[in-house]
């Protein structure tokens, strides 16, 4: 694709000079804030770094497709970036590919599981992602059902009527053909309850009836707190309950959600324990979330690897393209990437589609802990070499 002078003008660098720029879209304001967290911590964390390599400059999402949308021209367009990334949600993720791929400019991303972000958008030239599959997240359910009630369980599916649960139900690429296929019976009332739920009585009420002993879900933990409450009135009482998207996240303090988190099993892509450093300065995973708790006095999350892996692929990038200055030389290097980051190692040469790159999932569990009210541990680490067993499985508590 030949571009225009004024295009060429807006690739050199933009008005910083010759310092390549790396655009980051990353929520600052709404309810994606705290995804935004630990995407600019990092960038603060490796601004000074890479000073001279290249620059980072970031534009709010606030948490919108639309938020999103403007982010990318601003960040294109006034800032000239080379390569745009981002770690958003079910709405803004897409917006940021898509107007990436309207601009010709390179894009990476990740926390959106790969299935929903290839399948579920148009043809990608110009946009990248890395993250575990629907098909992974099942299989580390399955595993921890096996683990708690033994093979071929009947399961209630606590899934919306929106694209968590469209996606997770879906025939060919969602979580349950993954999840039948090791043997387990699914139970999902559809079309699915509307989010946020103003009660569960139905869904419960149906698990009950198939006989039901372990439940999944993608709810928010408002709404898994729901449904605990409902199952333990009409005397429904899981073996196991497990859960995946906001799960990943300790609850924040204050928020009400701390009771729908006791004892739920989740999937687990990063630790302080996960054995990987990053590409940039030998950066342990323990070391970066012990630098972001005592930055921020607050606890440290899942993302805070993947946002720094984000940083580690874009300078991998921009040092082996042959033209750093031509987003087709840079999307050629991103496509030939294979790194070892502080999220572990990321290959786009063997994914399971073009443009994208795969991360481990291990199993865990939310239980009381020592340092912070709510730990996550790691109870199946089959998946994942080098990375320890912290705990046992524990049976979930009545709320």
């Amino acid at each position: 694709m030949k571009r225009t002078n004024s295009e060429e003008k807006r690739f050199s660098g933009g008005p910083a000079g010759r310092t390549p720029v790396v655009g980051v879209v990353v929520a600052r304001t709404g309810r994606l804030a705290r995804l935004g967290d630990p995407l600019a911590y990092v960038m603060d964390l490796l601004a000074p770094k890479l000073r001279g390599r290249l620059r980072l400059v970031g534009r709010d999402s606030r948490s919108t497709a639309d938020g999103a949308r403007r982010a990318v021209r601003e960040l294109v367009e006034a800032e000239g970036a080379r390569i745009v990334l981002t770690l958003a949600g079910t709405e803004v993720l897409p917006a940021v590919a898509d107007a990436c791929e309207e601009a010709g400019v390179p894009c990476l991303s990740s926390t959106f599981p790969w299935q929903v972000y290839h399948y579920g958008g148009g043809p990608r030239r110009w946009t990248f992602h890395f993250c575990w599959g629907l098909d992974d997240i099942a299989e580390t359910f399955a595993g921890l059902w096996e683990a708690a009630a033994g093979p071929e369980r009947t399961v209630g599916c606590l899934w919306n009527d929106g694209p968590q649960g469209g996606w997770s139900r879906h025939p060919e690429h969602g979580f349950a053909p993954a999840a039948r296929a090791r043997g387990h019976r699914l139970v999902d009332p559809s079309p699915g309850y509307r989010e946020p739920a103003a009660t569960m009585a139905d869904q419960v009420a149906a698990f009950r009836a198939a006989g039901a002993d372990v439940v999944t879900s993608a709810a928010t933990g408002a709404d898994l707190g729901l449904f605990r409450r409902e199952a333990a009135r009409q005397g429904l009482r899981p073996r196991i309950l497990t859960c995946s998207r906001w799960l990943a996240y300790p609850p924040a303090p204050g928020d009400g959600s701390a009771a729908s988190v006791a004892n739920v099993a989740t999937l687990v892509y990063w630790t302080p324990a996960h054995p990987y450093r990053s590409s940039l300065d030998g950066t342990t995973a323990a070391e970066l979330a012990d630098a972001y708790e005592r930055a921020t006095g607050r606890q440290w999350l899942q993302p805070l690897g993947l946002a720094h892996a984000l940083i580690e692929v874009a300078a991998h990038a921009l040092a082996t393209a042959a033209d750093p200055a031509s987003p087709e030389s840079l999307a050629g290097a991103i496509r030939a990437t294979r790194l070892a980051t502080v999220a572990g190692p990321l290959d786009w040469t063997a994914g399971p589609v073009p443009g994208i790159a795969t991360v481990t999932l291990a199993g865990g569990q939310w239980q009381r802990g020592r340092e912070h009210p709510w730990e996550l541990v790691v109870v199946d680490n089959r998946k994942v070499a080098g990375l320890p067993v912290t705990g046992a499985l524990l049976p979930p508590e009545a709320p």
